[in-house]
This record gives C-alpha cells, structure tokens and sequence, in this order.
C-alpha cells in the first residue's frame, strides 16, 4: 500500500456488505484502506461491478471483482475487469505510475 500513497494514490474498497461486516473483514484480514458498504448495490451496478455471473457452473448474481483508476480530475482513466488477485496490484501500480 505504501507503494499507491507514494503515488498519491488512495485505494477504497467497495461491496454490497453491510459496514458491520466491512469492518469485521477488515479486522481480520489487516487491509489498511477504507472500505465502503453499498447495500443497495446502486454504486456497484452502476459501475458493472454487480450482476451476473458464473460459479460452479452455475449462474449467480454477485460482486464481479474489478479495479477503476480514476484520474485527479475524476475521470476513470483504466479498468480491469474479472480481476483476479496474484499480480493485479503490480498491474495497476504500473498504470498508476504511468498517468503520472
């Protein structure tokens, strides 16, 4: 996370939890970054980050894990979509640096 502050970056997780249990994760799991809770999944589907899916063969409607990389004049300068964990922060580090 160091890394993103040094850039000016600030990094902000966003689900359909409830805050209870945004802040029961965050407890657990050390993250360090400012989690927000969108019950109604207004900002979520707005931004394609809810809808549906495919898990265990099945279709389900959930969280699509993605990344925005909003500009400082608020435009969204990248996405990633479908993201998946190993390698993505590097990804968006690179990015990050590279709209600098």
């Amino acid at each position: 996370m160091k890394k993103f502050e040094k850039s000016g970056a600030v990094v902000l997780g966003i689900s359909p939890d409830s805050v209870a249990a945004q802040k029961k994760f965050e407890e657990k799991h050390k993250l360090g970054i400012a989690l927000l809770s969108d019950e109604d999944k207004a900002v979520t589907t707005a931004y394609g980050c809810y809808g549906e899916k495919k898990m265990y063969g099945r279709t389900v409607k959930g969280i699509i894990r993605s990344t925005y990389l909003i500009d400082p004049k608020g435009k969204v300068a990248k996405i990633w979509s479908k993201v998946r964990v190993d390698g993505h922060a590097e990804k968006v580090l690179e990015a990050l640096q590279a709209t600098a």
